[in-house]
């Protein structure tokens, strides 16, 4: 048992957990405990049997575990336009990192144009500041947390009338002043996706020169690589380059080594990964799936295996289709085809389920869902994540203990992205909590059904409210904006 118990005056709150086994966020052997929450705050773990509450919550049998924090999302927009972010917390997410791959929802200014990706983020509405997105969430809080940054592209289409080039001196001192202005209001970092065409012409000295303001606060780099393919490992330098230079934590998003002739490359990349992280401040996340998801694309490298149309703007009745299939009826090329279905978002099965495997079982991989919360037939990710990592990975295919899998979705990520206070069931720590079933959790999203909610997830806490019980969300629009602790994460 810990040392956390209830003090003698804490006799009554406002949320008791009863009776579950707590599993508490930092790999230590889970222990049977209640949890006494006030305030939002978790006030006391312990034998809290004589004392009483405004409200219980029988964890009989049930696993009590800080709530998952997602380490990579597209839910800028989401958290306003649908608070309720029911695809998450039916899942057990309490946080989500926002403004991945270079896209975040500001600074944006009225009227631009939303090249894709960044228009993946359906944006109904427009930010010119960081400090303004962020206020507009304090203000309409979601169901979950927000941790946000702010992305590389989105300053790029912010900035410059051709993206077609790197940038000059004079585009890169406006980027700075805005990365400073969201530095201020409160983002955590800045990410890029130097593999999408917004900013694929940007160079190593542009992104380190547009990334400065990050290095006084110790903010975080985060990083849709240039290349996931044949040169996988030029793009992990890359990444450690940039981090180096700016002398600031650096998170490789949702890795992976796509297409059939990098399958098994896991075993170079991995040891790669694990050396810089001796030398400077690295991380990872990655999301249980063979299968990635983003805009849809026309370039080969893209269509060499099943390409499975989530959404179109032009053609919305072919979402859930196979591209082969659409190409087929309309007599062209899939390139063509693609090209025709343009705007829009695609789900591409390009990875080896071993090389899935070894990344997840990474010691210091995190876990990401990368779900696009956009269209009828997302990837089934933005449904099922965290429970297809507790269910599939862990209890059936035992990949790694429950507490190791507890701790890849909370403590590790609290750490690795400054979130303080968040990712670990301790006294004093914000109440994010989720309660469910080990012996029953499980994704029941897949590509046929991608929006089907998660069976074994109980209840779902956020700052003290319940927000999810029994299957359904009961209301409660409690998150909080998060932002960075000053320190680096170690």
């Amino acid at each position: 048992m810990p040392t956390q118990r209830s003090s003698p005056e804490s006799k009554h709150y406002d949320l008791l957990v009863r009776g579950g086994t707590v599993i508490d966020g930092t790999r230590a052997p889970r222990f049977d405990a209640d949890v006494g929450i006030r305030n939002g705050r978790i006030e006391a773990i312990g034998d809290l049997s004589a004392h009483t509450a405004d409200r219980m919550l029988d964890a009989t049998g049930r696993i009590v575990a800080p709530g998952f924090i997602d380490s990579h999302t597209h839910d800028d927009q989401a958290v306003l336009g649908q608070p309720d972010m029911t695809f998450k917390v039916s899942q057990g997410v309490t946080t989500v990192v926002a403004g991945n791959c270079g896209i975040s929802a500001a600074p944006l200014r009225p009227g631009m144009d939303m090249p894709m990706p960044l228009s993946l983020l359906d944006a109904q509405a427009r930010f010119p500041t960081f400090a303004a997105y962020l206020e507009e969430l304090r203000t309409n809080p979601s169901s979950v947390n927000v941790a946000a940054m702010v992305g590389h592209s989105t300053l790029r289409a912010v900035t410059m009338p051709d993206l077609d080039r790197p940038a000059n001196d004079e585009e890169i001192a406006r980027m700075q002043a805005l990365v400073e202005e969201a530095m201020q209001a409160g983002a955590i970092g800045m990410s890029t996706g130097t593999f999408y065409p917004p900013a694929a012409k940007a160079t190593t000295e542009e992104i380190i020169a547009v990334g400065r303001p990050l290095a006084a606060r110790q903010a975080l780099y985060v990083t849709h690589m240039r290349d996931e393919g044949d040169r996988v490992m030029e793009a992990l330098e890359e990444t450690f380059r940039i981090g180096r230079e700016l002398g600031v934590p650096v998170v490789v998003s949702h890795h992976k080594v796509q297409n059939v002739q990098n399958h098994g490359r896991t075993r170079e990349t991995l040891p790669l990964i694990a050396a810089a992280m001796k030398h400077q401040c690295v991380g990872l996340d990655c999301y249980p799936y063979t299968a990635g998801s983003t805009m849809i694309r026309t370039d080969r490298g893209m269509l060499g295996g099943r390409v499975l149309i989530a959404s179109s703007e032009p053609h919305p009745e072919c979402a859930g289709r196979e591209l082969t299939e659409i190409a087929a009826q309309w007599g062209v090329p899939q390139e063509e085809a693609a090209r025709r279905l343009q705007p829009g978002s695609a789900v591409y099965f390009l990875m080896d389920e071993q090389d899935v495997r070894n990344i997840l079982a990474f010691d210091e991989t995190m876990i990401g869902s990368d779900g696009i919360p956009t269209g009828e037939k997302p990837h089934p990710r933005l449904w099922g994540t965290f429970p297809r990592v507790l269910g599939h990975y862990c209890r059936d295919i035992g990949l790694f203990p429950l507490e190791t899998a507890v701790w890849k979705m909370t403590g590790l990520t609290a750490e690795r992205f400054g979130l303080q206070g968040r990712g670990s069931l301790r006294v004093g720590n914000h109440a994010d909590v989720v309660v469910f079933d080990a012996a029953t959790v499980r994704d029941a999203a897949d590509y046929e059904s991608p929006t089907r909610p998660a069976e074994g997830i109980d209840a779902v806490i956020v700052n003290g409210a319940i927000t999810w019980q029994d299957g359904a969300h009961r209301g409660a629009r409690a998150g909080q904006v998060i932002r960075r602790a000053a320190r680096a994460a170690s």
